[in-house]
């Protein structure tokens, strides 16, 4: 689905935030932009995941820190259980630990609470259409800790990584999820998947944050 597509498309759209005087006004803008529909509000992560099991869903604009069970589990949840549903963080924290958290977690976007409007219908469109959408401050954030924590450049890949296998690094070196990465090389989700485990056991690579520091340091993104 491209980003035109999903412009097209009423978006269905579960708002997560655990305070009300954040999430009703939210949901209130939100419900006013063309093209989305917000279905349903969540004050904690079993709220959302309820929302999401009643369905349709398209995307969850998610807090972190929520009761009961917060947004990085339950976007790690929702990776498993419903992976068609695109998680987008909208939080005020933009620490190493919430921002790689999440991204591990299956997070297509991560923006912090000073967007605007515009700034979370887009990003919301984009996860819709398989894209990632990072806050400037979020995306300089992560590419300053993965260089820091970076392994040094020299003999950083292993040799026999296929050009393939390169491809798809410097891919979620982008931040692309799987979806966008077999859009942009027109291949299955399955193969991108083969290919990320395979260069993943090769080049002994723990995680996507880790993949995204070796990207980096190689160079590829």
């Amino acid at each position: 689905m491209t980003a035109d597509v999903a412009q097209e498309q009423q978006l269905k759209v579960v708002v997560a935030d655990d305070q009300a005087a954040v999430r009703e006004p939210l949901a209130a803008v939100l419900a006013l932009a063309e093209g989305i529909e917000v279905v349903a509000a969540a004050s904690n992560g079993t709220e959302v995941l309820a929302a999401v099991a009643a369905g349709p869903v398209d995307v969850v604009l998610m807090d972190l820190r929520m009761p009961v069970m917060d947004g990085i589990e339950t976007t790690r949840r929702l990776a498993v259980e419903a992976p068609e549903v695109a998680v987008v963080v909208l939080t005020t924290f933009a620490d190493d630990d919430s921002i790689l958290g999440a991204l591990g977690a299956g997070a297509r976007g991560y923006l912090t609470k000073n967007a605007g409007r515009r700034d979370i219908t887009r990003a919301i469109r984009a996860a819709a259409a398989g894209q990632s959408v990072l806050d400037r401050e979020v995306q300089d954030r992560l590419l300053a800790t993965a260089r820091t924590k970076a392994p040094p450049l020299d003999g950083s890949l292993p040799e026999d990584l296929t050009p393939r296998e390169r491809e798809v690094l410097a891919l979620i070196g982008e931040g692309l999820p799987n979806r966008g990465i077999a859009e942009r090389l027109f291949i299955s989700e399955a193969t991108v998947k083969t290919h990320i485990n395979n260069l993943f056991a090769k080049a002994g690579i723990r995680d996507r944050p880790d993949a995204v520091r070796r990207a980096i340091a190689s160079g590829l993104a």
